[in-house]
């Protein structure tokens, strides 16, 4: 049986672990072949030892996403091994500093918007090309509930993550003609290593596991998938339209 993403390409950004590497792999099952970028070679060397188990194939791409001239590079090569890309999800994502605002050091606040907004623009920029050399482009971002409910004391972390909605639904008006879509996804609380850190008092038996977000994950990178604009939030099961505030 001819799988879904066969033939496809899917550059998966925070790969190494948690919801990213969960998410390669589950595309990779679905027949994608995986452009898995992260800090971390050694959860990329792990993630390509499960996906040759599960009979796909990777590219490992050891890279700081703060390093914009490297995404850069990444688009070019991606461009002249393949000459497209069918899939991007922008996973990568720091928590940043938990504290009062005005105990928040500048530095810090930049740390975090480097990693969960500007490399996603750079992301972009430099993938969109690609993306629109495909017959069914498709871009995920995972996004926080902590956008939209403005978290106390992890505000650049909750302020970058509604940055990145607003640079997503942008983009997706911008390519509303064309084939490619773009939507966010809110796993909410999962049992990854970030949510251990935020809360870690925290049962994390009582959270949903990063394999399971993953299958909800991979519809929106399907040529089938033809919503933009939307966010799907995964606690809810729910696509959602954005609207403006009352």
């Amino acid at each position: 049986m001819t799988k879904p993403l066969a033939n496809r390409i899917a550059l998966v950004t925070g790969a190494s672990r948690g919801i990213g590497f969960a998410t390669a792999r589950a595309l990779a099952k679905a027949g994608a072949h995986i452009v898995a970028v992260a800090r971390t070679q050694g959860g990329l060397e792990e993630l390509d030892d499960e996906i040759r188990k599960d009979g796909g194939s990777a590219t490992l791409v050891p890279l700081n996403l703060t390093d914009f001239d490297g995404i850069a590079r990444l688009g070019a090569g991606l461009h002249e091994r393949y000459g497209k890309l069918d899939v991007l999800v922008g996973n990568a994502g720091v928590l940043g500093p938990s504290s009062p605002i005005g105990h928040i050091e500048l530095k810090a606040f930049n740390d975090v918007m480097a990693v969960n907004v500007s490399a996603n623009f750079q992301l972009i920029r430099c993938m969109e090309p690609l993306l629109k050399q495909s017959d069914a482009g498709r871009a995920v971002f995972i996004t926080s509930g902590a956008a939209n409910k403005a978290t106390a004391y992890v505000s650049p972390y909750a302020a970058s993550k509604a940055a990145l909605e607003t640079l997503a639904r942008a983009w997706a008006q911008e390519t509303a003609n064309t084939p490619l879509r773009v939507n966010l996804f809110n796993p909410g609380p999962i049992r990854t290593r970030m949510r251990a850190t935020f809360m870690p008092g925290e049962d994390p038996a009582t959270l949903d596991t990063p394999e399971q977000v993953a299958e909800f994950i991979v519809p929106l990178c399907a040529p089938d998938w033809t919503e933009t604009g939307k966010f799907y939030d995964y606690k809810t099961r729910t696509l959602m339209s954005f609207q403006s505030p009352a």
